[in-house]
């Protein structure tokens, strides 16, 4: 028997919530108009027509993905950050909030540099170098990861936002030597994998098992990769050319003590929206 949308969506947040869900009502709201390909507010609009079956179907088994675990952004395909529809898929993490507070520290940090070179380094899906890239209309930014899979999906998000005549989206080991000859950054803003190895199993089960390892794992304190981009990409710095992370939870003091023993300072940090310290910064000093 057929029913309305607003029948649906009453027994998709009933089953969301039954199921642990915690946005059970917002998550049932965006599946539901997933399948019936409408926005937030066509849907709202149509609530009391009836759904036909082909959306009825699509409606349920995106209902049991989300049951099974899987994020809400991966069976959307995007996700919003800074204001930004960001396209993602397993290949990427998805994009947190946490993550805002380094694209918004940044923006600070590059006031007053009229055309800012900007790597985003360990890009995953871009969302960092897109942001950036959107709010800096002089900035030329250099999108890198290891992973062919993740630059797909940032080359794609590039494209989206239409910043292609200034982002560039290159293949760069995090853990090895910059390409030749690259140089003369004023910014790199890099989000790494940090979480240390041993806690890798504790993660909840909806990162675990379905956002990248390889994204996630930051070696065995979670500090391999901010050693890495320390000895390695300092030298495509500028002289007071900046350096700013996204840390893990307890992170911000040492990562603090490895960029005063790079030779940085003038160093920084910012809190996310929870109050912990999420961002630290420092300047690359003039090498005598």
């Amino acid at each position: 028997m057929a029913r309305t949308y607003n029948e649906l969506y009453l027994d998709m947040r009933r089953q969301l919530r039954d199921a642990g869900v915690e946005d059970f009502a917002l998550e049932a709201r965006r599946l539901l108009s997933q399948a019936a390909g409408y926005s937030d507010a066509e849907l709202i609009a149509r609530f009391y027509l009836y759904a036909n079956d082909e959306t009825e179907q699509l409606a349920a088994d995106l209902l049991r993905r989300r049951i099974s675990g899987e994020p809400l952004a991966y069976i959307a395909g995007s996700w919003d950050f800074y204001g930004m529809k960001i396209l993602v898929n397993p290949s990427v993490l998805i994009p947190r909030i946490d993550t805002e507070a380094l694209v918004f520290t940044a923006l600070g940090l590059l006031r007053g540099v009229p055309e800012p070179r900007i790597l985003d380094l360990c890009c995953g899906s871009g969302c960092i170098g897109a942001a950036l890239a959107h709010e800096l209309p002089n900035a030329r930014v250099y999108l890198a990861d290891i992973s062919p899979e993740a630059l797909s999906v940032a080359r794609k998000n590039v494209a989206l936002h239409r910043l292609g005549n200034r982002c560039v989206c290159m293949d760069a080991d995090a853990l090895s030597p910059p390409p030749l000859r690259m140089s003369g950054f004023d910014m790199i803003a890099c989000n790494p994998p940090y979480i240390p190895a041993a806690e890798l199993e504790t993660l909840d089960r909806s990162v675990r098992d379905y956002e990248p390892i390889l994204a996630l794992d930051g070696g065995e304190d979670g500090l391999t990769f901010y050693r890495a981009v320390l000895e390695h990409w300092k030298s495509v710095l500028k002289d007071d050319g900046i350096l700013i992370f996204e840390v893990g939870e307890g992170q911000a003091q040492p990562v603090r003590q490895l960029l005063i023993e790079a030779g940085f300072g003038s160093l920084g940090s910012a809190l996310d929206t929870i109050g912990v310290e999420r961002v630290v910064y420092g300047r690359k000093k003039k090498e005598e």
